[in-house]
């Protein structure tokens, strides 16, 4: 018996998993919804279901990495940048992606991109600059506005159990660190089943009243679909009851940009050496800051300008990102410390996210970051 259990672990560790389930795994942890309304992450070119034999991990995809694939013998490349914008309408390599895009192709090469979705996931882009940077009391700088609902249904007390679980598999019923949250409010629902029907409870014809249970939870709206096929799959009802409503609730658990802590106060050239050290920076900005200590620090991967009124307006002591225009440094000697460091510099480390999450969904598959330096920027 221990062998055959010996065995079955065995056969599950070197399974060969398809590429789909990598690409499953990475859309779990930053799914698709969550990115912005420009934004093209998703599946780029390729197939998903043929086994996936290796992945290599870069910031941009180029020419040079998928030679380093095809030399690795990998068919799965991801990427944080999208190889792909715009909508394509000839393929016949005039330029870098469209090479790109026909090298793939011709070796059996998947590329998926995870771009502004990963950027705005809990544990993301810029959880993984503050986590490099060792700030604490993370919370999103600009939180997701009205993209939540709360689902309401009415269920028997006796399943009550059942469908609340169903619901929170879905992933209902998150708030903050909290998870399976719910109200629950007893009372009497009536209902009378007419001719055809297969009422789970009471005789057709006759009017029927059961104690029910009001169960009211909260859900992304991007999980509405998934969440209603859960309520009905596990709905003792023939046809049950529920109501959505489209909530104004600011949405902590995802957003764009990030604001901590230091551990303690730095000098300002010390913060900015830490910062140079960190990102491997070949140039670090900053402007003419009149303070002289950093503790509170604001921050956006990649080009995250946009989001220094919300740096300056949650009280930041400095704002780095990967770029800044030269007329946004002016005006805010007095606010606060502005940072760029470059957007390849910020968003480098986004490689080892893609890495983590790939391990833990298949340990034994090879994983490795491009060894390709994409940083189309030189600094003499």
């Amino acid at each position: 018996m221990k062998e055959n259990a010996y065995l079955c672990t065995q056969i599950l560790i070197f399974r060969r998993m398809k590429v789909k389930e990598i690409v499953c795994a990475l859309e779990q942890f930053a799914p698709l919804p969550l990115q912005d309304g420009w934004d093209n992450a998703g599946l780029q070119v390729g197939l998903t279901e043929a086994e996936v034999t290796g992945a290599l991990l870069c910031l941009d995809v180029t020419e040079s990495v998928v030679d380093e694939a095809v030399t690795l013998g990998y068919n799965l490349i991801v990427s944080h940048h999208p190889l792909i914008f715009g909508g394509l309408k000839s393929i016949t390599g005039r330029n870098y992606v469209e090479r790109c895009v026909l090298k793939a192709i011709r070796h059996g090469i998947t590329i998926c991109s995870h771009h502004t979705n990963m950027d705005n996931a809990t544990g993301g882009v810029n959880y993984k600059m503050a986590e490099k940077l060792g700030l604490k009391n993370l919370r999103f700088l600009a939180p997701k506005e009205e993209s939540l609902l709360k689902l309401v249904t009415f269920v028997p007390m006796t399943q009550a159990d059942g469908v609340r679980q169903a619901l929170f598999d879905a992933g209902c019923g998150c708030i903050g660190g909290y998870d399976q949250c719910s109200y629950n409010l007893t009372g009497e629902g009536t209902f009378r089943a007419g001719e055809g029907c297969n009422p789970f409870c009471g005789n057709i014809g006759e009017m029927h009243r059961e104690a029910e249970v009001r169960i009211e939870t909260v859900l992304p709206a991007y999980l509405k679909g998934k969440a209603v096929r859960a309520l009905l799959k596990a709905h003792p009802y023939e046809e049950p009851a529920y109501d959505l409503y489209p909530l104004k609730n600011t949405w902590m658990q995802a957003g764009s940009g990030l604001i901590g802590e230091l551990p303690e106060e730095m000098e300002v050239n010390e913060f900015l050496q830490l910062v140079k050290r960190t990102f491997q920076a070949g140039c670090v900005k900053s402007n003419r800051f009149s303070g002289k200590t950093v503790r509170t620090i604001a921050l956006c991967g990649g080009g995250g300008a946009f989001l220094l009124p919300k740096a300056i307006g949650q009280g930041a002591d400095a704002f780095l990102t990967g770029e800044i225009k030269y007329h946004d440094y002016f005006g805010h000697e007095d606010d606060l410390l502005m940072v760029e460091i470059g957007h390849y510099e910020s968003e480098q480390y986004t490689m080892e996210i893609f890495q983590k999450i790939i391990h833990e969904a298949c340990p034994t598959l090879d994983v490795k970051l491009t060894s390709v330096d994409t940083n189309p920027i030189m600094y003499c």
